[in-house]
Order: structure tokens, then C-alpha cells, then sequence
């Protein structure tokens, strides 16, 4: 079965992405990425998981999503973000 066309933009128009403040992965800070993530996390009532969980997710698929076309100084951003959110919960 061929995969479906675009799956990625029907994964943000109907998962907890729509709940996510505008322009949020654009941000150069890493904390207030992370903060951002979480509220949007446990304020949505699309997700389907606890909200760490669900924040990390939408985190690693932007991430995923840009794939080589992120540059390293984005990446680093992203990646101190996933450590500020694991901060956040206490999953340190």
C-alpha cells in the first residue's frame, strides 16, 4: 500500500500541533520553547498521551520533519529544549 501523500501536514492539522502557540519553533530560546511545549501539552484535549509525552512528540517530529534541512545551530536549540522539558517534568 503506497503511503498517503503529505502525512505529515494531516498529522498537524489533527493532532495537538493546532494547540501550539504560533510560530513556537521559530523561538531562539530553548527554555521558553520548553515552556511552551508543556502548557500547550496540558492544555490540549487532542492528545492522546500524558503530556510529557506529548510534548516531546511534537519536539521530535518537527525535528524529524526538518531532517537534513535543519541547521546545526537550530538542532542545538531543539536539543536543549528536549533537556529544559525533561527538566520541567522532572525526568531528569
Amino acid at each position: 500500500m503506497p503511503k498517503a501523500k503529505n502525512w505529515s501536514a494531516k498529522v498537524t492539522k489533527t493532532s495537538f500541533a493546532r494547540d501550539l502557540e504560533e510560530g513556537v519553533f521559530a523561538w531562539d530560546d530553548p527554555k521558553k520553547i520548553a515552556v511552551s511545549l508543556k502548557s500547550s501539552a496540558e492544555n490540549s484535549i487532542r492528545r492522546k498521551a500524558v503530556p510529557f509525552a506529548s510534548a516531546m512528540s511534537m519536539l521530535n517530529f518537527y525535528i524529524n520533519r526538518a531532517g537534513k534541512k535543519l541547521k546545526p545551530e537550530r538542532r542545538k536549540i531543539f536539543e536543549q529544549a528536549k533537556i529544559e522539558l525533561r527538566n520541567l517534568y522532572g525526568k531528569v
